[in-house]
Formats: C-alpha cells, sequence, structure tokens
C-alpha cells in the first residue's frame, strides 16, 4: 500500500481544446475523473493519504472567468458529494490560503471537512488555492507568533505548522507529461517518488492510475541510503 499518494492535476485545458470544446468543459471532465479516482481508491484501500493539487495561488492570474467557473464547479461538488464522503468513510481537508477565496467557497469546504471529519477511512487533501512557498513562509510566521524557541525547533514540529499535517508523500504524479512540481509540496516531497504520464488528465483512467502504481511497486527507494 502506498501511505501517500499525491496528484498534480493537469491537461484539463489541453484536453478540450484537442476537442474542440471549451476549456470548463475540460475543467468539468477532469471533475468527474478526479471523482472516480477518489472513490476506487478509497473502495480498494490502495492509499492511505491522498493530496490533489486542483488550484494554486498562481492559477488566479487565469482569464476571470475561467476562475470563476472553477469556483463554482468546486463549490457545487463539494456540496453535491457531503453524504456520498460521508458513507464511503472519506475524510476530507483542505490545504491553501482561504484568504484568497470568497466566502461562499469557504463555507463549501468547511461544510466538507465538518461533515466527513469523523471519517477513518482514505484522507482526501485538496490543494486549493495552494502555493507550498506560501505555506512554508505561514507556518514560519505561525512558529515565530507562538514564540517557540529555537532550541525547539526540528523537521517534526515545522511539519506540525503546515496547512496540515500529513506524512510526507511518497509517490508524487503530474499528468499531462510535464515534468515540474510547480510549488506543489516541495517539503512534504522531499524524498517522493516522480512519475510523468504524457496522459491529459481527464483520460488518466483508473487503468491508467494502477499502472503508475505498479511503476511505484518496481521503485527501490532509498532515502540516500546505500544498500
Amino acid at each position: 500500500m502506498i501511505n501517500h499518494l499525491a496528484i498534480i492535476v493537469d491537461g484539463n485545458g489541453r484536453w478540450a481544446k484537442n476537442r474542440g470544446l471549451s476549456r470548463s468543459e475540460g475543467h468539468k471532465a477532469g471533475a468527474q475523473r478526479l471523482d472516480e479516482i477518489i472513490s476506487y481508491l478509497s473502495e480498494k484501500k490502495l492509499v492511505n493519504y491522498l493530496s490533489l493539487y486542483v488550484f494554486s495561488t498562481e492559477n488566479f492570474e487565469r482569464p476571470k472567468e475561467e476562475v470563476n467557473y472553477l469556483m463554482q464547479l468546486f463549490m457545487n461538488w463539494f456540496k453535491k458529494v457531503q453524504k456520498i464522503y460521508k458513507d464511503k468513510n472519506i475524510k476530507i481537508l483542505f490545504s491553501g490560503d482561504k484568504t484568497l477565496l470568497n466566502k461562499q467557497i469557504v463555507n463549501a469546504t468547511e461544510e466538507l471537512e465538518t461533515k466527513t471529519k469523523n471519517n477513518d477511512g482514505l484522507v482526501v487533501n485538496f490543494c486549493l488555492s495552494y502555493g507550498s512557498r506560501r505555506e512554508i513562509v505561514a507556518a514560519t510566521k505561525k512558529i515565530i507568533n507562538d514564540q517557540v524557541s529555537p532550541e525547539d525547533i526540528d523537521e517534526s514540529l515545522f511539519s506540525h505548522y503546515l496547512y496540515q499535517d500529513l506524512p510526507d508523500i511518497d509517490f508524487l504524479i503530474r499528468t499531462s507529461g510535464e515534468m515540474r512540481l510547480s510549488n506543489f509540496m516541495l517539503w512534504q516531497a522531499s524524498y517522493a517518488e516522480l512519475y510523468f504520464p504524457q496522459t491529459l488528465f481527464p483520460d488518466f483512467t483508473v487503468a491508467e492510475l494502477n499502472k503508475a502504481i505498479e511503476e511505484y511497486k518496481s521503485r527501490d527507494r532509498r532515502f540516500g541510503k546505500v544498500k
């Protein structure tokens, strides 16, 4: 089993363009695929934690129409799946800078977290309005505000001050063939195995996911040590 799997959701816009569709249609298809993957991983118990990079702080620079569509898509989805994820024993968390989001989307995220907080199955961490450098700076400020003694600061303590206190990422997938992390969970991904399939995210089926997992199983993780 993979303890912590992370996916950078990428390629929705290109998927739509290739089909002569609007970018909005690509995002809609991506959301449907994401919901399928979450349900599959929960049902098969293949991972304990799943972090999903769905909207970065830099994504706010996209056209206003696209940003507004995405926020509405997220809000509708988060409301729709409240009972579904609660019944499937899926626990939802959110990582990101809430100050950049409007009140409606913040309320939707908090409602979903509340509805699923007592679940003890798959933990899904949505990275929404997220940037890793921003997260690290925010954690540093909280440590300073708490007047933590420098002698008490270590990697374990610092992790507790991040948006969510999650285990390190074991396997990180970025779809669409792009080979960069794009400011995603840099602290948590320090020893993650990386996988960059050419597949655009709406085409990243359960079969493609299983192919990636098999690739992970073949890796020899040494964590800097000689074996």
